[in-house]
């Protein structure tokens, strides 16, 4: 009987101890118990792993994941582990273990001890392990990071391509999952096709991480400098850095440690041994910063990491978008920044020089939309959803640079006539840069060649407009339909049915202007991220009961319980281990599995503070208060603005710095400094801090102001002094 509705709930609960599905979770789960074939394309964060992780345990036999990294595996097998009290329920097999390592797993898989089994595409073609898997009971396949099948993904993989034949050559019939997070259409009917499952099912979820913030910054000459800058302004917080080439991420690691920051490099070039401890370093969190090539990340599940800063910008949006998607998978705050520079698109364009031809075209496409990306004065998500097939009707997300710093707004109709009439003049046959240069009047010998100087009327009508103008009113168009561009054809661009409505009949369209001399625009305020938890001190003991478990244990802090989890407590204060199995994220096993140490903590923090549970039903008649204390804290850890936090609460500003230096007295160390430098110069905070560090002899407000002068406010020194009292006695 297949399981369905309330009974696949109720396992996830006991299994994974998630209360509810996420998006199409419940329906790819049913499609895979039911052993039909199932294409997923979800995001990074949507919850991929559960779609095969939850049916390995509820169907008969073993499922076998293929997997193209051996970190992932690894990472899967402990996370699965994690969940269970049967250390064999999830193994992998790859050239990593020894023969000995490999008989034991074989023995657990035929004893049917194993529900799910992580394998390499080159250990799945091994002749001795396909005489294995003969003999093994196989409940389906899952097929992670599918793209790596097609030409067309940005992390082509040959061996991917021999699975099929294999799967056919043990000759059980099993269904197969295929998931990835990145795929256009292109790349999807290649995967499916090429697995030999046309008529699978197909789910896809949105593209759209809400979460992410995404940035593109001028590549200059002092990168290292604001890299260095940023990361510092992240302070203890994990985060990514993606570089092409393996030497630069060797020079920019060791520039990281020089300056004071924790980071170790990542690359294919280095030994198994020194790459997986550094990776198990990031993991743990003994570091902070990993720097590395793409061959990092893929499938790792560290859900924290909340920023990803591309030093070169990727070969092709698919990597960019799998690269940022290490960001925020928690769901919390997530930070994409990439460094753009023209010079680094020529450098992977000699790169591609003596490849097959058309591996050349493919791959200059790709970063033709990677360039078309990153110039865009376009919602950066608008763009990214776009190129994925989905499309994005908001018209400002308020999460990247370009809709938080937006270009100047003008109509475009005029301007967008011009492009469809060129194209259409152009008999529908060149690519974006052509066109381009045909309406801006461009003399090239391409242009000049196919007399296009001459012959086509739109030739020059552009010229008083800029390049970048002219290619963010294509890209516009596309987004809006009116122009496609043909992927099979070398990516020519072609005019829509929509376009030729738009031609006979014009309406308005907006597009963004900007010179290529615009000046480089302010550094843009990113949205902050914080920890939901009502009590931010226990959620810290938690964190540090956390890390100290996982050096213990050698897990990564997430595998224990993940940040979300930790909130939950922090607010709902379980002291029992059936208390704590009703927490997001924990279920039976963990609860049972590391627990104790956790509810002992908080059943002594419950005490010592004498806090009321929710549990409890009693409210004390100070509880208000309490919250509204805690509520300031967390503001000012997300740096929200005091001004503007006052105004939320519906506190006058002087009422909002009582509250504040309560707090302080009170023994709670908090850091104002990020509003501090936003109103007042260096000098001036130096100058207070120093009278009450070396000069005063109480903190005394009146004093303060006699000693100092009229030229500080009572509202400067105040602040000053939150700073000086949390800093020096806190």
């Amino acid at each position: 009987m297949i399981i369905k509705g309330k009974e696949l709930s109720e396992h996830l609960k006991l299994h994974f101890g998630f209360d509810s599905f996420k998006g199409n979770q419940e329906a790819i789960i049913t499609s895979v118990l039911e052993q039909k074939d199932t294409f997923v394309l979800m995001p990074t964060g949507g919850g991929k792993s559960l779609c095969y992780q939850l049916p390995s345990l509820l169907m008969d036999g073993t499922a076998v994941v293929i997997s193209p990294l051996i970190a992932l595996m690894k990472n899967q097998v402990d996370a699965m582990r994690s969940f269970s009290t049967e250390e064999g329920v999830a193994h992998f097999m790859n050239s990593s273990l020894t023969k000995q390592a490999i008989e034991n797993v074989k023995s657990d898989v035929l004893s049917g001890k194993t529900k799910l089994l992580y394998v390499a595409p080159e250990s799945l073609t091994k002749e001795e392990n396909v005489a294995f898997f003969k003999q093994v009971k196989i409940s389906f396949y899952a097929i992670d990071e599918a793209h790596c099948i097609s030409e067309w993904g940005h992390d082509f993989r040959p061996e991917y391509r021999r699975i099929r034949p294999i799967i056919t050559s043990i000759g059980q019939k099993a269904s197969i999952i295929a998931l990835t997070a990145t795929a256009t259409p292109k790349v999807q009917h290649d995967i499916q096709k090429n697995l030999g499952m046309t008529e699978a099912c197909v789910f896809k979820s949105s593209f759209n991480r809400p979460n992410l913030y995404y940035e593109v910054r001028p590549k200059t000459d002092n990168v290292e400098k604001d890299i260095i800058k940023y990361i510092k302004s992240q302070e203890g917080k994990s985060g990514i850095i993606y570089c092409l080439s393996r030497k630069k991420v060797e020079e920019l690691a060791e520039m990281l440690r020089v300056n004071g920051i924790n980071a170790l490099a990542y690359h294919a070039g280095m030994d198994s041994t020194t790459r997986s401890g550094n990776q198990d370093s990031f993991l743990l969190e003994k570091v902070e910063v990993i720097v590395a090539t793409i061959a990092f990340g893929m499938g790792i599940d560290k859900p924290d990491v909340r920023y990803v800063i591309h030093y070169d910008i990727p070969k092709s949006l698919e990597g960019y978008y799998q690269e940022t998607g290490r960001a925020g998978r928690d769901g919390g705050e997530g930070q994409c920044i990439a460094f753009y520079s023209n010079k680094d698109l020529q450098k992977l364009e000699k790169f591609m020089q003596g490849k097959p031809l058309a591996e050349q075209e493919i791959g200059k496409q790709l970063l033709q939309e990677t360039a078309g990306y990153a110039e865009s004065s376009v919602c950066r998500r608008k763009v990214l959803l776009h190129y994925f097939g989905e499309e994005y009707k908001e018209c400002n997300c308020g999460n990247c640079d370009n809709c938080l710093n937006p270009k100047k707004q003008v109509e475009g109709k005029e301007l967008l006539c011009t492009v469809l009439e060129t194209i259409i003049a152009l008999k529908e046959k060149f690519k974006t840069e052509h066109v381009i240069d045909v309406v801006m009047g461009n003399e090239t010998s391409d242009v000049k060649s196919y007399g296009h100087d001459e012959e086509i009327e739109t030739f020059g009508e552009g010229k008083d407009e800029s390049e970048r103008t002219w290619q963010n009113v294509i890209q516009q168009a596309m987004i809006s339909g009116y122009i496609s561009k043909d992927i099979e054809n070398y990516g020519v661009l072609k005019v829509t049915k929509a376009g030729k409505d738009f031609l006979n009949k014009p309406k308005s369209f907006i597009v963004a202007k900007e010179s290529e001399e615009d000046e480089e625009v302010e550094e843009v305020q990113i949205k902050g991220g914080g920890s939901c938890a009502v009590d931010p001190e226990l959620f810290a003991i938690l964190k540090d009961l956390r890390k100290k478990l996982s050096k213990k244990l050698e897990l990564p802090p997430f595998v224990i319980f993940q940040d979300p989890s930790l909130e939950a407590m922090a607010t709902t204060y379980p002291i029992t281990i059936e208390e704590l199995q009703n927490i997001p994220g924990v279920g039976a096993g963990k609860a049972k599995k590391f627990g104790e140490e956790f509810v002992k903590v908080i059943r002594t923090h419950v005490q010592e503070n004498e806090i009321v549970r929710p549990e409890d039903m009693r409210v004390r008649s100070v509880a208000n208060k309490s919250k509204l204390k805690v509520s300031i804290v967390q503001a000012i850890d997300r740096k929200v603005e005091l001004d503007v936090l006052a105004e939320s609460k519906g506190l006058d500003f002087s009422e909002l710095l009582d509250e504040i230096e309560a707090i302080v007295y009170s023994g709670t160390k908090i850091n104002i400094n990020y509003f501090l430098v936003q109103i007042m110069d260096d000098d001036r905070i130096d100058d207070i801090f120093s009278y009450f560090k070396d000069e005063a002899e109480s903190d005394d407000i009146e004093t303060a102001i006699n000693e100092l002068g009229s030229d500080y406010t009572e509202e400067e020194i105040r602040l000053v002094r939150i700073k000086f009292l949390s800093e020096m006695g806190n």
